[in-house]
């Protein structure tokens, strides 16, 4: 994988802390807020899912399930593009 070290240079890095009781995650401001939340839905996922075991074979089953509502409950924004 190659990045682009231009728009690597003009960015101020993440910094993780660790404290005794918690993380702290430090993100610089330029960073959009909807990758953010990306990011603290993706940790919540995987610390609920860490007590579980689940098959794959479960996991796509809900994966579709999830895409199918999402498609139905968002179809109106995408049809003109589609179009």
């Amino acid at each position: 994988m190659q990045f682009n070290n231009s728009l690597i240079k003009n960015k101020k890095n993440m910094v993780i802390e660790r404290t005794a009781g918690e993380f702290v995650i430090r993100i610089p401001v330029s960073t959009k807020v909807e990758h953010v939340q990306d990011l603290i839905d993706y940790l919540r996922y995987k610390e609920l899912t860490s007590m579980y075991e689940v098959s794959q074979s479960e996991v796509d089953t809900l994966a579709r399930e999830i895409n199918k509502n999402w498609w139905k409950t968002n179809k109106s924004n995408y049809e003109s593009v589609v179009q």
